[in-house]
């Protein structure tokens, strides 16, 4: 029994040891003898937040495109759409047709004419009637007809026939005369309307004649197997020696 009783005093004196080295220690005195204040709990500081990545702004859309509008000038006057045809001429009262069809007389003023390549035609007793294909932009667009004035461009291939052979060449005539362009030089001439002497054609031989006053005479056929261009350029010619006659 005394065994156990020593074994049992000294597993108390072991557990009392154990307590007390176990135990926490007690706050350091001030100087008044009181214990002092515990220490204040340690607070973590604050995680600085993340910033959020930035929002791409909308980007802005582009305007609708507006129906064009009619340009204008410095004046700020719309810009034309449509021709104006103006006519003029030095015979007064000169019929006009437009794409053949008659739209009136001269001096004209034509309204609302669509641009483009158009057919006009003036006519007027006595005098050679006016034919070309003007092109209209829009705006104001003027033809001036000189009926009274001679006006002449005319050419022909022809056959120079000389006593022995022949050589080929184009015989042209303006209002200055008439002249006979050909690879060769000794037959090739230039008249002035008042140096020929003659100017005839013989339609069933396809012959033209021309002299000139107090010298030579060349003889010219066609090339073609009528007459039918000689016919014409000497029509023509004769003509324009008329009124240039006339206007002399």
């Amino acid at each position: 029994m005394r065994r156990i009783a020593i074994v049992v005093a000294a597993i108390g004196i072991v557990a009392v040891g154990a307590w007390w080295v176990g135990r926490p220690a007690p706050p350091p005195a001030t100087s008044g003898g009181r214990p002092a204040p515990p220490a204040p709990a340690r607070v973590a500081p604050p995680r600085a937040a993340t910033p959020a990545p930035p929002r791409e702004a909308p980007r802005p859309r582009a305007p609708r495109a507006k129906p064009a509008a009619p340009a204008a000038t410095d004046t700020g006057a719309a810009v034309p759409t449509k021709g104006t045809l103006n006519v003029t001429s030095d015979v007064a009262g000169a019929s006009v047709f437009l794409d053949r069809n008659y739209v009136g007389t001269t001096p004209l003023t034509l309204d609302g004419v669509e641009p483009g390549a158009r057919r006009l035609n003036v006519t007027a007793e006595g005098y050679d009637g006016y034919a070309d294909t003007v092109t209209i932009a829009p705006g104001a667009n003027d033809v001036t007809v000189r009926f009274k004035e001679v006006r002449l461009s005319a050419s022909v291939a022809v056959v120079h026939k000389h006593a022995m052979g022949a050589c080929e060449g184009r015989l042209v005539a303006d209002t200055h005369g008439i002249r006979y362009d050909t690879s060769r030089k000794d037959d090739a001439f230039a008249l002035a309307f008042n140096e020929v002497d003659a100017f005839e054609i013989d339609y069933l031989k396809h012959t033209l004649r021309v002299k000139k006053r107090g010298g030579r005479t060349w003889n010219f056929t066609d090339r073609q197997p009528t007459a039918d261009a000689l016919f014409v350029f000497h029509r023509d010619v004769e003509k324009a020696r008329q009124k240039l006659a006339g206007a002399r």
